[in-house]
Formats: structure tokens, sequence, C-alpha cells
């Protein structure tokens, strides 16, 4: 099922004055696919998943869901919540603590006034997707966080709508019962088809469960695209920090070299591969992930990037070595592999792939 929001605007009178919460918000969601708006708090992610769901009434614009207009300024439409043929699942689970896990779950049918026997088998059916089968007559407060998750889950899919909506579902989660969550999450939701959209602030998140995302900033989408797309090559600078740390080298296009960009930095000629080449002459800013980089015994291994620095500092991060290196008058943020051996004021020489240095288009400027 797709999702149309077309031109949306929303926006809250506060004691303090206007906030503009979206700002001309216009986007289509795939269809049977996982879209998750991610972005900082106060971006208005969630308050795009809100009127998406009719919690919140858009100022102007547009929403479709499927083939039915659910929102219009214009025509003056507008469609309640119930009648929208979506569930939704919050932060908080929502878990009735009066209700059993069966109740919990079967509500929604409950309140349909379903046969007691097909709200029996379907029940069954939603808790064995989610693995909870013999949980149906427990206290559904007395499960573990990432148990009571699956109880709204399942509670969200019972009624088999056209599409879920998850406003940070995993926020509440322990670092490892989050990863957890998240793969099962992602498992349940492909094996049933179900279009979703997912509301979080958490990168790894967006980026390990979702199919398409859209980085939203100050009421707007800055760039949309599937994760790895935006990890590796986001055309916006906010984009490139806020999905994963970079290294940001402000710096001029000199020319070009066997189809690759050539840039003058601080750190010395940087080789970049890009698709839309700049003019020579234009000011742009170049980044290169942490683990771009790789360290090598001679200059001569590699043709391009190459750069002598000093190590400032080494961290052990489990997974990694989190390190400072300076060349020149620049400190390079580069994560090591636990192999690699190096010293604080040790001289190293590194190595990034044009494929793994990236351009940001400044202003145009002319030397």
């Amino acid at each position: 099922m797709e999702i149309k929001v077309k031109d949306l605007s929303k926006g809250f009178r506060l004691r303090e004055g206007q906030v503009q919460a979206l700002n001309g918000i216009t986007l289509t969601t795939p269809t049977n696919r996982i879209l998750t708006l991610l972005g900082p708090s106060g971006c208005g992610k969630t308050t795009l998943l809100r009127c998406i769901a009719g919690l919140e009434v858009p100022d102007s614009g547009e929403i479709q869901i499927g083939e039915t207009t659910v929102f219009s300024s214009a025509s003056k439409v507008f469609v309640p919540p119930n009648k929208r043929g979506i569930s939704m699942v919050f932060q908080s689970y929502a878990i009735w603590p009066h209700m059993t896990v069966f109740d919990n779950v079967a509500y929604p049918l409950q309140v349909q006034k379903r046969p007691k026997e097909e709200i029996k088998q379907r029940v069954q059916k939603t808790l064995a997707l989610v693995q909870l089968e013999g949980f149906e007559h427990r206290s559904a407060t007395k499960l573990s966080g990432g148990q009571q998750q699956r109880v709204a889950l399942a509670r969200a899919l019972i009624a088999e709508p056209k599409v879920v909506l998850f406003d940070e579902p995993l926020s509440n989660l322990d670092a490892k019962l989050r990863e957890q969550t998240r793969r099962e999450l992602r498992n349940f939701l492909s094996e049933l088809g179900i279009s979703a959209v997912y509301v979080t602030h958490d990168r790894i998140e967006a980026l390990t469960i979702s199919d398409v995302v859209a980085v939203m900033k100050d009421g707007q989408i800055v760039e949309i695209g599937k994760p790895k797309e935006l990890y590796f090559s986001a055309r916006n600078k906010f984009v490139v920090d806020f999905i994963g740390g970079a290294n940001f080298l402000e710096a001029k296009v000199v020319g070009y070299l066997n189809g690759l960009v050539q840039v003058r930095s601080p750190i010395g000629t940087i080789i970049c591969e890009e698709s839309a080449a700049p003019e020579p002459g234009r000011c742009v800013t170049v980044y290169i992930r942490p683990e771009a980089f790789e360290i090598i015994d001679s200059p001569s291994e590699r043709k391009y990037n190459v750069f002598r620095g000093v190590v400032e500092r080494v961290l052990f991060a489990g997974e990694w070595y989190e390190s400072d290196i300076r060349v020149g008058n620049s400190v390079l943020s580069v994560r090591l592999l636990p192999s690699v051996s190096v010293a604080e004021g040790e001289e190293i020489i590194l190595h990034a792939a044009p494929a793994r240095c990236r351009i940001v288009m400044g202003p145009k400027e002319r030397r």
C-alpha cells in the first residue's frame, strides 16, 4: 500500500510563538516496504507520522493512502484515524496492564465484534508469528520489554492493516535487546509484505531496518534514498554527518584525472570518484568516512590518495580502534581493525580509495 504526501504543512502555536513543524513535505512511500523517517529531535518526523495516522490535522496539503484521500485542505477532506486502515505502534508500547496478552492482542477484533472463534484463531496465529505462542494467559505487564514490544506489534498486525506506523518503538529497550528486536521486526514485516513508516533518531536502526530512508531537518526532507546509497554517497552535508561520522575537508576542484575528480585540500591532493563532476575552480567539501582509510607500508603500494600522518590518539572500542591521525594541520578520525597495531606518536601512511572520497558541493567560485 502506497502513501502519498503532497505539500504538507503543520504549525503549532506555543507561548514562545509559532513553530513550523512541517514545511511543504512531499513524499511517496514504497509499496510493501519499510520507509524510515530519520532525524534529530524536533525535526518534524513524529508530527508527520501523526498526520498520516490522523492524530494531527495538518494546516495544508494532501495525504493519500492507497487510492483513498484521507486529508485534503483544498477539498476539506479529513478521514478519522479509525477509518484509515492503519495501525500504530508507540514508543511506550501502550499495553493495557489489566489485560492478558490474549486480550491485548484481541482488542481490535473485539471492537469490530468479530466472532469469538475467529478472534481465537487469529490471536493464536498472530502470536505464533511474533514468537509468543503459549503466552496468551499471561499478564502483559509481566513480560520483558522485548516481549511487550512484540505484543504491541501483534495487536497492530491482527487487524490486517494497510499500513503500520512505528513511533520510535525500540527506544526504551537496552542495546542488546534493541538489536535483537530490530532484526525480528524487519523479518516480520518482510514476511507479511506490509507497508510501514518508521520513525527514529537512531541512524543504526534506520540503516538496518529500512528499505528507504528519508532524512529530515527543520520540518523538511533533506534527502531520501536507500540506506547504502545515503551512507556511501549522500549529497547533503547534514545527511552525511547525521547518518554516520565523517571527515570533512574544504577543497577546490583543480581538474580531472582518468575520469576522476582532482581536488586540492588541506591534507594534499585528493582524487575522488564522482558521477556528477563539478567544474574546475568550484569550492566543494570532500568527506571520507573513518573506516575508509587503511594503513599501508609504502606510498608505492597505492596510486592515489596516500597521506603521511602521526598517530595522536588511539582508543579501543571493541570491534575497532578509534584513532586521531594528524596529517599536516588537519586531524583525521580513522577507524582501524583490532588486528592493526599502532601507538601514539607513531608515523604512519594512510590510503583512501577514490570511491570512498565523496564530494558535497559548495558555492560556485573561480580561482
